[in-house]
């Protein structure tokens, strides 16, 4: 039985992943993939992670690659951003952008009758720059992200692609797999911007290990 007077919170981090490891019978990935997964499991407490986090071949990588040599990330929920380790990023020369609540992208949005998550997508294709783009709530911003790469007018570094929910989402995961660009994605209907969140903070402390 776990002891239920741990209060420090390292050894508090350092018991659940014992107790993950110990749940999972041993599984273990190659890393970084294997401390993504593991820090999904521990924000969710969610095993499923262990089977529905989905990965082109190299993707996990690249991820820990851009975010060392210092790449921006977009994200579409201030409740990911808040979530990102941003003094890490800063660190590394990178920064997180959410223009959720652009004055800009609202009225856009509202003149175009569409969401400001899909209007979010463009703004952030229009910076020129190959970014993370980590999407934890808005199945639109995906279906509009693969408009756009589609378009030839996006070109992701990586698309962490994680929204929770009912409408689009198994879609709009589907959409990104088949893009042609390096994705992280939970197949199904789980994930929440606290997932897409940790698995940027999994890849940020990968150099630190």
């Amino acid at each position: 039985m776990t002891n239920p007077y741990i209060l420090d919170p390292s050894e508090i981090e350092n018991e659940s992943m014992r107790i993950i490891s110990y749940e999972l019978n041993g599984k273990t990935w190659d890393e970084p993939l294997n401390s993504i997964i593991k820090r999904c499991i521990h924000t969710t407490a969610d095993f499923e992670f262990a089977n529905i986090i989905s990965c082109s071949e190299g993707a996990a990588e690249k991820g820990v690659e851009l975010l060392s040599g210092g790449a921006d990330i977009v994200t579409d929920t201030m409740m990911a951003a808040s979530g990102i380790n941003k003094r890490k990023l800063a660190e590394f020369g990178g920064q997180v952008h959410c223009f959720m609540a652009d004055e800009d992208v609202a009225n856009e949005a509202k003149e175009r009758g569409i969401t400001r998550a899909m209007v979010c997508m463009e703004k952030a294709a229009d910076m020129g720059k190959e970014m993370v783009y980590v999407i934890g709530n808005a199945p639109t911003a995906l279906i509009r992200l693969d408009e756009l790469i589609r378009e030839g007018r996006a070109s992701p570094g990586l698309i962490i692609g994680v929204p929770v929910g009912f409408v689009n989402v198994v879609e709009s995961k589907e959409l990104i797999m088949d893009s042609g660009a390096p994705f992280i994605v939970s197949r199904g209907r789980k994930g929440g911007s606290n997932v897409a969140a940790t698995i940027c903070n999994a890849m940020l402390y990968a150099k630190g290990r």
